[in-house]
């Protein structure tokens, strides 16, 4: 190591990002392995181009993961260091004021954030201190996985058909065991200054009782799903009430457990469940290749979240989106009872189930023919697991505009979704409180018949506005 902190006793300057997990975190193993006194940073940049700021949901989550994220670290001695800016100069104004000689983080994907790196990197090295980066939180990082012709991928399956081809994800890294002593401190901001919790009306009460942000409630989760919930996963995945999923997307949105965690749990659960876990194994692994594979398209197009993935969608013709409507479907009024259902549970908890998030878009952009880029500007607002890939390429796939997409003319229609799903109705009861009193034909019924008292009818015909869909679609795939 050359530059003016080559000595042993500069400090290492770590860099947490979307990685607020002291386990499988390789960044922070390297600069423990150094030997260097510890210094550990978090910096808050909603204000370098390209990097889009956080919703709401997300913030809540944020403030109560870092507080998770100092308390770990301060059992172990130490303590973090926060920063809310631009992080090319805090960063590196950081590194200046203790002195550091190596500076490690890990990898980000998205193409503001590169930039960011890159740009450090570049002065870094000019300054002769080390800058080491590494991969932590894809199983497969973005410029590795190309088709035979060496390009990008554009459908799934063939996508996650080449990564299963590499090498197999690499074993999870344990909490450093023995620490070095803490670097002189540097300065910081206090958390409860940046002001991301609620303040005036205090809409989180729902999210408080759904999750604990931190490390130790993403081990808790990932825990209880593997023996609890993984040999269902294939059959009841799809079915909201039957509490089948993993709900571990929030923590790994904000790196509280590492994909390699996830991925090795469940291969530890295949060898002691033997054959009988084989179905539901293949296929919770191939929805985390779906993250994989947002991150891939988030990576080769940087504007995945207001530019489509098929330039030939550009041409579709949204029309002006009425207010009421919208806010009807935000509020979960719409008068269909599992996209109100779904709506409402988003707004309580700050989470939807996978299959009522494509039903209740899929309402949006085809029945309401609402662009797909107000319905993905909602969710991330009110998503603890707002990701700057899943929820961009998620909404694109239902519109019909992005990689890998559903064909034009599929239109999930709510009410069969409903029946199939939720065939008892006891997601929609549980959320739509009106609907509480009837049984499970009237509420799938419903828009045939007048609505209770308190519950709106249905703000759109079924029927008549799939055809105007189908119309629209029809227009853009002929070229008119």
């Amino acid at each position: 190591m050359t530059g003016p902190h080559a000595d042993q006793e500069a400090p290492a300057l770590v860099w947490f990002r979307d990685d607020l997990r002291l386990a499988d975190n390789p960044a922070l193993m390297a600069a423990v392995a150094s030997g260097r006194p510890l210094a550990l940073v978090y910096c808050l940049d909603e204000v370098s181009e390209g990097i889009r700021p956080l919703g709401s949901a997300s913030k809540w989550w944020l403030h109560h993961s870092l507080a998770a994220l100092g308390e770990a670290l301060n059992r172990h001695g130490h303590r973090l260091i926060l920063k809310r800016g631009p992080a090319e100069g805090l960063i590196s104004e950081l590194a200046r004021e203790i002195g550091a000689a190596a500076v490690f983080w890990n990898r980000r994907y998205g193409e503001g954030e590169r930039a960011v790196d890159a740009a450090l990197k570049a002065r870094f090295k000019e300054a002769g201190v080390a800058a080491e980066s590494f991969q932590a939180n894809l199983l497969f990082e973005p410029w590795t996985v190309r088709t035979q012709s060496d390009q990008p991928f554009r459908v799934f399956t063939p996508f996650w058909r080449a990564c299963m081809g590499a090498e197999p994800p690499r074993q999870p890294l344990p909490v450093p065991s023995a620490w070095p002593q803490p670097a002189r401190a540097g300065s910081g901001e206090a958390l409860d200054d940046w002001g991301l919790l609620p303040r005036h009306a205090d809409w989180a009460g729902g999210l408080r009782e759904a999750w604990a942000p931190g490390e130790a409630g993403a081990a808790a989760r990932l825990e209880n799903f593997v023996e609890t919930r993984l040999g269902r996963y294939a059959g009841h995945r799809d079915a909201p009430s039957a509490a089948a999923t993993s709900r571990l997307s929030p923590h790994l949105r904000f790196g509280e457990v590492s994909p390699f965690q996830v991925w090795h749990a469940v291969e530890a659960a295949r060898k002691a469940g033997g054959s009988a876990l084989e179905g539901s194994i293949a296929k919770f692994q191939s929805e985390v290749g779906w993250r994989e594979f947002s991150w891939h398209l988030l990576f080769h197009q940087g504007d995945l979240a207001t530019r489509n993935f098929q330039p030939r969608f550009d041409a579709f013709p949204w029309p002006k989106s009425d207010a009421s409507v919208l806010k009807a479907w935000q509020e979960g009024r719409t008068g269909i009872p599992i996209v109100d259902a779904g709506m409402r549970e988003l707004w309580r908890t700050g989470w939807m189930h996978n299959r009522v998030r494509m039903i209740t878009a899929s309402f949006l952009t085809k029945n309401l023919l609402i662009d797909w880029r107000i319905g993905e500007a909602w969710f991330w607002d009110t998503l603890v697991d707002a990701d700057a890939a899943n929820n961009p390429a998620g909404w694109q796939w239902v519109a019909g505009s992005g990689a890998d997409a559903a064909p034009y003319f599929r239109i999930f229609n709510p009410v069969t979704q409903g029946e199939t799903h939720d065939p008892d109705a006891s997601y929609i009861r549980a959320f739509v409180e009106e609907l509480s009193g009837l049984d499970a034909a009237a509420i799938h019924t419903l828009a045939k018949r007048a609505p209770p008292k308190g519950y709106p009818s249905p703000i759109v015909d079924l029927s008549a506005s799939r055809q105007r869909a189908l119309d629209a679609f029809a227009a853009l795939r002929n070229g008119e």
